[in-house]
């Protein structure tokens, strides 16, 4: 069993990473802000709270990180409709860097960040981890720059660096903003959906089997990139129409109302290299 300080622990992501964790056997420390700790999946074996902890020095990680094995930052600036552009990005990347130094003080053996299959160039139907790199947002290229300095850092540190790359999550606890939520809303109403063609190709999977395959990363110890992904492309034509037959409703779809905005990429489909055990469920879609 190992000891693992996770934030974003109240987050879409990380609350299925808290979730496997759990189930793993490890005793999760959770960074929360004071009043969130309602927000938990399960009990944490501590609680590290800060109003900011992208503005936490380094000293602060480190007696936070005292006696943990690894860390999983499933933290970052997120706020819909903003977050792609928002200057908060680079805070975030200030303060990754210290939460990293701080775990390395603390003598922390395995560092686990979370970034996005936006650092990547799009589109492509053949995302793997050597795939050309080419964000085109301020968000995906202050992710993009933590893996390369992390990268660069651990490489001549004593500890493992890893890398999960998240492509299209959907599931439990997401923005009622989203694609899934907004489908499922308007169904279960009878009301129309108003859709693009939806003939963008897309890599979806579930946020708990996202949340299995991250947590696993701790038992693998597998270092540098990974895609956190199915594998498999699918329209987002096909998937509405997926979630229409739950409700025997596809007359609700109105496909071509709304337009597709021109920086959606055509299609964004991922190799995946995780390395699996036998306690996660396979990808489906």
């Amino acid at each position: 069993m190992s000891r693992v300080l996770l934030t974003g622990a109240t987050g879409f992501v990380g609350r299925q990473i808290h979730r496997h964790l759990l189930a793993r056997g490890h005793a999760v420390v959770a960074v929360v802000r004071p009043g969130s700790e309602d927000r938990l999946i399960g009990p944490a074996d501590r609680l590290v709270r800060t109003p900011d902890g992208f503005r936490e020095t380094a000293h602060w990680w480190a007696d936070a990180c005292a006696g943990i094995n690894a860390v999983i930052h499933a933290a970052w600036y997120v706020e819909p409709g903003q977050y792609l552009d928002s200057p908060e990005n680079i805070a975030c990347v200030n303060g990754t860097f210290e939460l990293a130094k701080g775990a390395l003080e603390a003598g922390v053996a395995h560092f686990i960040g979370i970034g996005t299959c936006m650092e990547y160039r799009l589109p492509s139907t053949h995302l793997d981890i050597d795939a050309p790199l080419d964000p085109a947002t301020l968000y995906a290229a202050c992710k993009l720059s933590v893996y390369h300095i992390l990268r660069e850092w651990f490489a001549k540190q004593e500890g493992t660096f890893s890398w999960c790359r998240i492509f299209y999550l959907f599931g439990e606890g997401e923005h009622p903003a989203r694609l899934v939520p907004y489908l499922r809303r308007r169904l279960e109403t009878g009301e129309i959906a108003k859709l693009s063609a939806g003939t963008q190709l897309r890599d979806f999977l579930d946020v708990t089997l996202a949340g299995a395959m991250i947590a696993n990363v701790v038992e693998t110890g597998q270092p540098g990139a990974i895609n956190i992904c199915s594998g498999r492309p699918t329209t987002i034509r096909q998937l509405a129409e997926r979630i229409a037959d739950d409700y025997g409703r596809r007359d609700l779809l109105e496909f071509g109302t709304a337009q597709i905005h021109p920086s959606d990429p055509a299609a964004v489909v991922g190799v995946c290299n995780a390395i699996p055990k036998r306690d996660v469920p396979e990808t489906s879609e």
